[in-house]
């Protein structure tokens, strides 16, 4: 990937990057000459999975029989599991989302996956954030390539962002996005003059040259974004209606990104990254590896959308994995790398209720090389679908190169 210019910003957390942009990119989204973002703009929540979640132990088929012949240790009891539908059902630590699936804002998509047969967890993940399946030389990802094609939300530094130390994959590219590590860090002190005069040097210099000639404001509009969420005091930031996220990463990313919802600074697209996913060992049932960060997902999901209360009608959370495990259960009592997974889709314009997309089935002439659950929805179609129904996107083959997307195939995710 060339980046022609980069802007980073370190202090109190936050990252900026600003992709082959004219610097003045600040300046024109700075929240002081721009009205506050309409609650009807829609928003995109993406949660990666990283690590290959066991989407049979997550949306469980607790009503075929071979699911619990071929997983005697770690298959979830038919007692515990939290119906759905009388053959899926979730995994009983995901109980929270329950309420969310009876109001029809939840729906699973099973069977969901990459055309692409690798078990590589590097090469799955890289193609499911540059959404070119099996080829590696793809040098942006799909989020930033919907950014660059759709410019409706381009005057605000905070359309695109993603909370953790470093930019992911999925949002690298030409158009702008933000790197946001701690955001609660802002509003706690200011920087001492020494080192913002030291800054402010850094960032002339970074420009010097720059065909704009407008080389010391680029520095001060660079220091305008990093003084917004100072003004925001993200610190003070407390969430609605008692909701209670869990202690850790996962809780943590989807209060900040309720709290930049809230304060109304342009957001429309949100990354973070949910690890610890590659159980190949001890991975549980009802209680154990799995199911603890199943517990952590299913309570920073009720928490988040407790928290945003009537702003959840605007907003879709998906939440995605690079591949699934497969359907028997290893020796270790854990699951190897498998090709389909379950993928979930919340908010207020889900088509909810439902477990989507074609079920192939379990029985090994149905399965993917006689071992995983075999694919019948293309990512892309779900990615798709999203940014389509949601979010409005009209060039499709631009975002996903290679592959056009057909809404006949879309698994009917979104209401409408």
């Amino acid at each position: 990937m060339t980046i022609s210019r980069r802007v980073f910003v370190k202090s109190g957390g936050l990252a900026l990057f600003s992709f082959g942009l004219d610097p003045l990119f600040l300046a024109r989204a700075a929240f002081a000459v721009r009205p506050p973002a309409s609650p009807s703009d829609r928003i995109l929540v993406c949660l990666f999975q990283r690590g290959a979640v066991d989407g049979l132990n997550m949306i469980v088929p607790h009503g075929d029989p071979i699911y619990y012949r071929e997983r005697p240790r770690i298959a979830v009891p038919e007692k515990d599991v939290v119906d759905l539908d009388g053959y899926f059902g979730l995994h009983p630590r995901l109980a929270a989302l329950k309420p969310l699936w009876d109001s029809k804002s939840l729906a699973a998509i099973h069977a969901v996956g990459s055309p692409d047969a690798t078990r590589s967890h590097f090469d799955a993940q890289d193609y499911l954030e540059s959404g070119t399946p099996g080829v590696k030389a793809t040098s942006d990802g799909w989020l930033n390539r919907y950014c660059q094609h759709d410019r409706e939300h381009q005057d605000t530094p905070f359309r695109a962002v993603a909370f953790g130390p470093q930019l992911p994959r999925i949002l690298a590219g030409s158009a702008p996005t933000l790197a946001i590590d701690d955001l609660q860090a802002f509003g706690l002190r200011a920087p001492q003059p020494v080192a913002r005069d030291r800054l402010t040097r850094a960032f002339e210099e970074l420009y010097a040259g720059a065909a704009t000639g407008l080389l010391s404001a680029s520095s001060r509009e660079a220091f305008e974004a990093v003084e917004m969420l100072k003004r925001l005091d993200p610190g003070q930031y407390r969430p609605a209606n008692e909701a209670d996220y869990p202690r850790g990463k996962l809780g943590k990313a989807l209060l900040e990104i309720a709290q930049l919802i809230q304060a109304d600074v342009g957001l429309q697209v949100a990354f973070a990254d949910v690890t610890g996913w590659d159980t190949h060992v001890n991975q549980g049932a009802t209680e154990g590896q799995l199911a603890g960060r199943l517990g952590e997902l299913g309570q920073a999901l009720a928490a988040f959308t407790r928290d945003l209360g009537e702003r959840m009608r605007d907003v879709v959370v998906l939440t995605m994995s690079e591949f699934g495990r497969t359907v028997r259960e290893n020796g270790n009592s854990g699951t190897d790398h498998g090709h389909a997974t379950a993928m979930l889709v919340l908010g207020g314009p889900v088509n909810g209720g439902k477990v989507l997309g074609k079920w192939p089935g379990l029985d090994a002439a149905q399965r993917f090389e006689a071992r995983d659950v075999a694919v019948t929805t293309d990512f892309r179609d779900l990615f798709a679908e999203l940014l389509a129904r949601h979010l409005g996107a009209r060039d499709l083959s631009a975002i996903f190169p290679g592959f056009m997307p057909d809404p006949a195939r879309f698994p009917g995710a979104i209401s409408g």
